[in-house]
């Protein structure tokens, strides 16, 4: 695990919380506003940002995501771009990853890649479509650059399919709450427990829930059995929302405020 991701399951951990990690494309409604935003995220307690690098064929994405990529395609954010976005995120406050599907990597570089997000301050890349059967290339530069490789498992991974995720995972072990694309929901999948309780049986990396997850009382709910708790869709709707910038990032800390809440174990 990277320094950085270490430090924060360690910090929550103590405080009796999980993680609270938020989503958003960079790019989305423009590349300056996306720092902005995510920020503002990181102002009203989010821990963990995963910044998204757009691309054009999201298959795991709902509809909220698939407009926010769209937008940010249109504006013209590049991987290029992404990696600086990445590099002016608050780093000091939040660990930074990226969530991309392979696609893009593998055509920006492998070496490549790892090299420039390391540079940027990035911690770590989560990669929704990249089994570790065919991630060798990925799993070398990765570890030569100190970048955490997150992968996924699903309410249908049997308990092989876990351990082999989780023994080439680092940082964090992301969990789908769900079969099917992304998008808030008015309860998380009912599987994911099961899923988390069958993960912890093959590592001691802390496990994160992600898909589902939009308002402070899901968040509390998922706190209860998991590491960390993942949202995306419900920042990506409430900027959709917003009528101008202003009105988004209020809006943003808002959310985040009602979810860090959320995921304190405490709470009531």
């Amino acid at each position: 695990m990277s320094r950085r991701l270490s430090e924060v399951f360690a910090q929550t951990k103590s405080a009796d919380r999980a993680a609270l990690i938020g989503y958003l494309p960079a790019g989305f409604p423009t590349p300056d506003a996306s720092i902005e935003l995510m920020n503002a995220m990181i102002d009203a307690g989010v821990d963990a940002i995963e910044v998204g690098l757009p691309y054009s064929d999201p298959l795991m994405d709902g509809a909220d995501i698939q407009f926010a990529v769209d937008a940010a395609l249109s504006a013209g954010t590049t991987t290029d771009v992404v990696l600086d976005v990445v590099r002016r995120l608050d780093g000091e406050r939040a660990a930074i990853l990226v969530m991309s599907y392979w696609n893009p990597i593998e055509r920006y570089g492998v070496e490549r890649f790892a090299v420039a997000l390391a540079a940027a301050g990035g911690n770590g890349v989560i990669t929704p479509d990249l089994t570790p059967e065919e991630a060798g290339p990925w799993l070398a530069a990765t570890k030569a650059n100190e970048i955490d490789r997150i992968f996924l498992v699903a309410p249908s991974s049997t308990d092989d399919r876990i351990v082999t995720v989780v023994k080439n995972t680092s940082g964090f072990v992301y969990a789908a709450s769900t079969m099917g694309v992304t998008g808030a929901r008015s309860q998380v999948g009912a599987g994911a427990q099961g899923l988390v309780a069958r993960a912890r049986l093959a590592t001691d990396l802390p496990i994160a829930v992600g898909l589902g997850v939009s308002t402070g009382a899901q968040a509390h709910e998922v706190a209860a059995y998991s590491d960390g708790v993942i949202v995306g869709s419900a920042f990506v709707r409430c900027i959709r929302q917003a009528v101008d910038l202003p009105a988004a990032l209020a809006a943003v800390r808002t959310l985040a405020g009602e979810l860090a809440e959320g995921v304190n174990r405490r709470a009531g």
